[in-house]
C-alpha cells in the first residue's frame, strides 16, 4: 500500500469536511450553531436493483442513519454502478469506493480460501453455526489473516445475516439420480464450482443477473443463484419449471460487509462502532424479511408460475457428501486452507453435537399440524 493510499477519498473529504467546520465556527458567534453535513458513505452492492438482497443492503443503510442521527449516510450503490459484481473487494482495497454488501465467495479467483468463509464444506454446521465460528470459534482472526496478512489488503470486514441452504438449483428436466447430472453445463460459484465438476457437470461462475441470459442463450442449461426471491426476481421460472431444495454446496454463507482499513480507521470510535454493529442489527432484520419474503415466493413459484418444487434427492446429497470427502485433502494441501478447516471442524463437532442433541424433530412436528404438505 503506497502512502497515497492513505489519503483516500473519503479520508480526505472527511477531514475536510472537519477542518472546514471548526473554520468556520471559530468566525461564528458564540451562541450559532455550525450545521453539518452528514459523512457520505459510498457503498456498492454484488445485486442489481430488482434483487432482494438489495433491499437488505438498504436495510443497513437506514439502520445506520439512523443509529447515528442522522450524521452518517450510507449511499447504497448496485452493482455495476461502479465496478463490476465481482470486483467490489478491489474497488474498496483501491479506494473507488468505501465500503462493499456482497459474499466472500465472489473473491475466490484470488484465493480459494475466501470460498472457506460462508462457502465451504458442509460438516454438520448450518450458516448460523458457521456465523458463531466467524464471531466466536476463531473465525474472523482467520478472515484478517487471509485478507490483511496473506493478501495485503486494506481491508476490513464483517459478516451478518446467516443465508439459509441454498438450492440445488433450476434443471429442464427432472433430476433424481447422479447419473442424470452427467454433462450439465451448470451455474454455481466458488468450491461449490470444485464440487459439481466431481458430480460431473461442467460448470460457468456468473454473476446473478447474468444467469437467466445464458440460460436463454444455451451458455448453460442448469443454475442456482440463492434463494426463491432472487430466482423469482431473475426470472428462473421463465427458463426452466424443476426446482430442486436442499443441498450441500452452499448450505452456511452470510453477507460480507466489506470496509477501507484506511478508511474505517479514520472515522470517529462512535461511528465505527455504529457500521461494525449495524451489521449485527441487520443480520437479525434481514432473517426476517428472508422468511417472510423466500416462503412466500416459494409459494409463488409453485401455485402461480406452474414450477415444480422437489428436495434433492438423497442419492444427490450423499454424491454431494463424497464429493467434498475427494476435494477436503486436496484444499489441504495449503497450509493455511488446512487451519481454517481445522478450526471449522472443531468448532462443528462441539456445537453441532449440542445443537442437533438438542432440537426436536421440528419436521415430525410440522407433518402432526400440516399432514403430507411436504412431498419428498
Amino acid at each position: 500500500m503506497t502512502e497515497n493510499k492513505n489519503l483516500n477519498r473519503r479520508s480526505f473529504l472527511t477531514k475536510s469536511a472537519v477542518a472546514g467546520g471548526a473554520a468556520a465556527g471559530g468566525m461564528l458567534a458564540a451562541p450559532a450553531v455550525l450545521a453539518q453535513a452528514p459523512l457520505v458513505i459510498k457503498m456498492q452492492t454484488s445485486w442489481n436493483d430488482a434483487n432482494i438482497w438489495q433491499d437488505f443492503a438498504r436495510d443497513y443503510a437506514s439502520r445506520v442513519e439512523e443509529m447515528s442521527g442522522g450524521r452518517v449516510k450510507v449511499d447504497v450503490l448496485p452493482a455495476g454502478a461502479v465496478v463490476a459484481a465481482f470486483q467490489v473487494l478491489d474497488a474498496v482495497n483501491d479506494g473507488l469506493i468505501d465500503a462493499a454488501h456482497s459474499v466472500p465467495v465472489y473473491w475466490y479467483g484470488k484465493n480459494k480460501a475466501a470460498s472457506l468463509f460462508g462457502t465451504g464444506p458442509v460438516f454438520g454446521g448450518s450458516a448460523t453455526t458457521m456465523l458463531s465460528w466467524f464471531y466466536e470459534g476463531g473465525g474472523q482472526a482467520l478472515y484478517n489473516e487471509l485478507t490483511q496478512d496473506i493478501m495485503g489488503l486494506d481491508v476490513v470486514g464483517y459478516m451478518g445475516f446467516p443465508m439459509f441452504a441454498q438450492p440445488f438449483g433450476w434443471f429442464k428436466e427432472e433430476v433424481n439420480t447422479v447419473a442424470d447430472l452427467q454433462g450439465f453445463k451448470y451455474r454455481t460459484v466458488g468450491l461449490a464450482a470444485d464440487l459439481m465438476a466431481k458430480l460431473g457437470m461442467s460448470v460457468a461462475q456468473l454473476p446473478g443477473g447474468e444467469i437467466v441470459p445464458a440460460m436463454e442463450r444455451g451458455v448453460i442449461d442448469a443454475f442456482e443463484f440463492n434463494n426463491p426471491s432472487s430466482d423469482k426476481d431473475f426470472g428462473a421460472q421463465d427458463v426452466a419449471k424443476n426446482y430442486y431444495l436442499s443441498s450441500y454446496h452452499q448450505a452456511s454463507e452470510s453477507f460480507e460487509f466489506l470496509f477501507s482499513k484506511t478508511f474505517l480507521e479514520d472515522l470517529d470510535p462512535d461511528i465505527q462502532a455504529i457500521l461494525k454493529y449495524g451489521v449485527e442489527a441487520v443480520s437479525t432484520a434481514n432473517t426476517a424479511k428472508a422468511m417472510n419474503r423466500y416462503s412466500a415466493d416459494l409459494q409463488f413459484l409453485q401455485n402461480d408460475a406452474g414450477v415444480n418444487v422437489r428436495r434433492t434427492s438423497k442419492e444427490i446429497l450423499d454424491a454431494q457428501l463424497k464429493a467434498w470427502d475427494e476435494l477436503i485433502p486436496e484444499l489441504e494441501t495449503d497450509p493455511f486452507m488446512k487451519k481454517c478447516l481445522d478450526s471449522q471442524r472443531d468448532w462443528v463437532s462441539r456445537v453441532s453435537y449440542y445443537e442437533l442433541m438438542n432440537a426436536p424433530d421440528y419436521g415430525l412436528a410440522y407433518e402432526h399440524y400440516f399432514p403430507g404438505k411436504i412431498k419428498l
